[in-house]
């Protein structure tokens, strides 16, 4: 009995050999396919990185290249009567290798006024006659329709330029601009969208007299060209409806609320309506780039024993060495002597004799004369100034400033500012009399000043000036460090 059949040997069929084929060519288009997934992932993997970001980020930020100063247009408003004595402030900022505008006066100046330092000057324009629009606040100057109209003028005189133009700046003739920062600043926005960008007043009663949303002229304001040439087209028959209003600002914003666009805020810009001494708002400046200064009868000379004049020349010597930083508050302790030290970098040093919160430090000194009333109520927090000159911070104004051209490093130093008063010489921050301050080329990127965070700042140690100078380092804070007084 077989209980196995055995297997003979035979030959394959003719469908089986087909099915067999099939098989073979299935398994070899994937394996194809496989090999050509692993080589292209291979490719993309070696590419750069920057190739790869490059391409993303030209798709994304095409249009956000950094504004320079020859993409603005300056307007500026003056008079026959002002302009011989303001140009002098004009002359501080001004770049006529570099920058393009006009000022505009309500007739000819005198060929002497006119010709003087003309080269280093904007180009005087007499305004158009504006004798049709009426005007009719009572005791008011009707030469604010002619500033007004300078928006108009301006726009008409520039806009067929074959360079470009992205912004238009308007401001007076005593209006003091930091022309990197305010270039820097106007980089955030996009010139080709609706931008009208400047800051109210520092006063709540101004702010609700002429309003919170407007952009005062005298701190200076600026349109985007694309908004600029809308408006000039509807401009006249506009401000034909505001003969109520007070000033030329007023009718610009009355305009441009017409069109839909309301005020973006930029804290640079300062229209100082304050009285006396700005010390107080000048220590306490924004995160945001120092834009504008308005240079008003009211205002003190922001240094000791100076000019108004030759103390802002004093203080663009050391905007023209870092732009960037000019008013930048930086805050740092003294764990011994339980001191609170705060930077204004290019301006003062102060130090409290005793330790503050950063959010108290942070709130503006009124240091100005108070007004009384709503006069008296501010846009921003406020500590009081207190009435004993020797019990307020010891405040040390800067000197001068200088950059080391082997390795960049700015060094400014601040005097003290004398008061006669009678202090511990070993606790009290009078035995100071000079401070150094170190630090780098401030230089942020557009992300950077889309969301700004204040530097940190350090003292450093000393041995060789008889306790009389403090030294204090200034650089980025660290991921997670906070500024606060450390025990």
């Amino acid at each position: 009995m077989r209980l196995f059949r055995p297997v003979s040997k035979t030959h394959p069929s003719s469908s089986s050999t087909v099915s067999a084929r099939m098989i073979n060519c299935i398994l070899l288009s994937i394996l194809i396919s496989l090999v050509y997934l692993l080589v292209s992932l291979s490719v993309s993997t070696l590419q750069p990185k920057d190739t790869l970001k490059a391409y993303f980020l030209s798709s994304q930020d095409q249009d956000q290249s950094l504004t320079k100063i020859d993409h603005i247009i300056f307007g500026i408003g003056s008079s026959t009567k002002w302009w011989p004595k303001r140009r002098e402030y004009v002359k501080l900022w001004w770049d006529a290798q570099r920058m393009r505008g006009c000022v505009f006066v309500e007739r000819p100046l005198s060929y002497l006024e006119n010709h003087t330092d003309s080269h280093i000057l904007p180009p005087i324009y007499v305004s158009e006659d504006t004798t049709r629009f009426r005007y009719t606040w009572r005791g008011g100057d009707r030469n604010a329709i002619r500033i007004a109209r300078s928006v108009l003028e301006t726009v008409r005189m520039f806009n067929t330029s074959s360079e470009e133009v992205r912004w238009y700046v308007f401001g007076y003739d005593n209006t003091i601009f930091v022309p990197e920062n305010l270039a820097r600043t106007l980089s955030k926005y996009d010139h080709t969208s609706w931008h009208y960008v400047g800051a109210s007043s520092e006063s709540y009663h101004q702010n609700s007299k002429f309003g919170h949303d407007m952009a005062f002229g005298g701190g200076g304001f600026a349109l985007s060209s694309s908004l600029a040439n809308v408006l000039a087209k509807n401009f006249d028959s506009c401000i034909e409806r505001y003969p109520h209003l007070f000033g030329g600002d007023s009718r610009i914003h009355a305009c441009v609320l017409e069109l839909g666009v309301g005020l973006t805020h930029e804290p640079g810009f300062h229209q100082f309506d304050v009285k006396g001494n700005a010390l107080g708002i000048l220590t306490s400046h924004s995160t945001r780039p120092l834009v504008s200064l308005h240079l008003v009868p009211h205002i003190d000379p922001i240094f000791p024993n100076s000019t108004t004049f030759s103390a802002v020349r004093h203080l663009f010597s050391a905007a023209e060495v870092d732009p960037l930083r000019i008013l930048q508050l930086s805050v740092c302790y003294d764990r011994w002597y339980s001191w609170t030290i705060s930077v204004s970098w290019g301006y003062s040093v102060q130090i409290e004799g005793k330790h503050l919160y950063l959010r108290d430090v942070l709130r503006t000194q009124e240091t100005w004369k108070p007004s009384g009333g709503l006069a008296s109520v501010y846009t921003f927090n406020t500590r009081e100034n207190h009435p004993d000159p020797c019990q307020r911070p010891v405040t040390f104004f800067m000197d001068h400033v200088s950059s080391s051209p082997v390795d960049g490093t700015i060094k400014s130093v601040y005097k003290q500012a004398y008061e006669n008063c009678t202090y511990d010489p070993i606790s009290s921050p009078r035995k100071l009399e000079e401070i150094r301050v170190f630090s780098t080329r401030l230089d942020p990127d557009i992300k950077q000043l889309k969301a700004p965070r204040r530097q940190c700042c350090d003292i450093l140690p000393t041995s060789s000036t008889g306790g009389k100078v403090m030294e204090i380092g200034i650089r980025e804070c660290k991921e997670d460090e906070l500024i606060y007084i450390h025990s």
